[in-house]
């Protein structure tokens, strides 16, 4: 595409330059046409983004890696309010990826070029906000329109789409060796599917490659949090237990594999069942997953996927929530409830903690506010025993089962 197509077609503001803004979605943006502009603090960063106006993106598997050149690129620095406020007034579609506990730090920005634009009375616009946060949305609205008063908050709500999307593609931390002496360069997997609220969108977003609009879009975050993260954090934990550093070893021992497909298989159920949707479709992704999850050229560590523990284990959050679906829709959530088991022994050791039951417990209702006594809570808590008693996967598998079939009953 000549330098003339790429400044026809749009311009766009990524704001957030790290993993998932190059890795991801300001890549999709460039890669459709797009010139776009990230928003970051790193200093260096932005310095070499503006000098080179372009950055290799490699794709990696165990097949060995495909470059692609992203280029119809700048960047301005974060903390330039004058600069960030006209580069979002004047673009046509805009991101975030930044963080959810960054995002109350942005807002203020952002409200002023969405201003700016109100002055102008430019065309309405789409901020596709990639965070993994449940009601990302929702969130940013709340902080705009802290900085506008009630007309101004009226128009954002009728001429700037806030438009959740789902994160599936999996950036590993960006190593020297991933580098190859290239500070620029991002290393990701192959898939690159966005979906994103449909009905959020504002007139209409730019062709991006893999984009998925859907409604409700409440499914695919649920999907993403209940099957995605839930089975990879799941498998983390395992992982940890057995002693693995990275997730692609610990996905190839047959019994860490076995029950996190196992645990997949219960949330697959219950979404099927909570939003009518097909089943087949739901086990080909978790099947998918698995594949993804073996990809030994990411690199991904265990501690990284199993990190904050405190959050993966809240009320809401890809283990408790996943569980307590579940029991919503009529399934014991025997393999779930052992990724959590697994989670808390894990907490236990990082906050040299006793390992009984007793502390156990104690650390259950504090991280996912659970009460003792609650069916979810007793179930984690019975799946927790074997950890406490230092059983091996093996056992750990057969005891699940066990608890599975008896929960079942007699099948026909």
């Amino acid at each position: 595409m000549s330098g003339q197509e790429r400044q026809a077609a749009f311009s766009a503001v990524m704001y957030g330059a790290g993993n998932i803004g190059r890795g991801f979605i300001g890549a999709k943006m460039a890669q459709s046409g797009g010139r776009v502009t990230f928003v970051d603090v790193n200093p260096q960063l932005v310095s070499q983004l503006r000098e080179r106006g372009q950055y290799s993106l490699r794709v990696i598997g165990d097949e060995g890696h495909k470059d692609e050149i992203i280029t119809g690129v700048t960047a301005v620095d974060g903390r330039d309010a004058e600069a960030v406020i006209r580069a979002i007034a004047d673009c046509d579609v805009m991101a975030t990826a930044v963080g959810a506990r960054v995002l109350p730090h942005i807002a203020p920005l952002i409200a002023q070029g969405i201003l700016r634009r109100f002055e102008r009375d430019a065309a309405p616009m789409n901020i596709l906000v990639c965070e993994n946060l449940m009601g990302a949305g929702q969130t940013l609205a709340g902080l705009l329109k802290q900085g506008m008063n009630a007309r101004q908050a009226v128009r954002l709500d009728s001429e700037v789409g806030l438009v959740e999307a789902s994160i599936g593609r999996m950036v590993p931390i960006q190593t020297e060796a991933l580098r190859e002496n290239d500070p620029l360069r991002v290393c990701v997997e192959a898939y690159a599917f966005l979906p994103v609220d449909q009905a959020a969108i504002k007139g209409a977003l730019p062709p991006l490659p893999g984009l998925v609009p859907y409604a409700p879009f409440d499914f695919y975050i649920k999907r993403k949090l209940f099957l995605h993260n839930m089975s990879h954090a799941a498998c983390s934990y395992l992982g940890l237990y057995a002693g693995d550093e990275l997730l692609s070893a610990s996905i190839h021992r047959p019994a860490v594999e076995l029950m996190v497909r196992a645990a997949m298989q219960e949330s697959a159920l219950a979404l099927a069942r909570a939003y009518r949707e097909d089943i087949s479709a739901l086990a080909v992704h978790g099947d998918d997953l698995v594949r993804r999850y073996k990809n030994r050229a990411l690199g991904d560590s265990n501690a990284r996927v199993g990190a904050d523990i405190p959050r993966k284990l809240g009320a809401k959050d890809r283990l408790i929530g996943a569980a307590l679906l579940c029991l919503d829709q009529g399934i014991q959530p025997v393999f779930i409830t052992l990724g959590a088991a697994a989670a808390l022994h894990r907490h236990l050791a990082e906050q040299n903690l006793p390992a009984g039951t007793e502390a156990a417990g104690a650390a259950l209702s504090t991280l996912s506010g659970l009460p003792a006594g609650h069916e979810l809570h007793s179930l984690i808590l019975s799946q927790y025993v074997p950890f406490a008693a230092g059983e091996g996967l093996d056992g750990l598998y057969a005891a699940a089962r066990a608890a599975q079939a008896d929960a079942r009953g007699p099948v026909i």
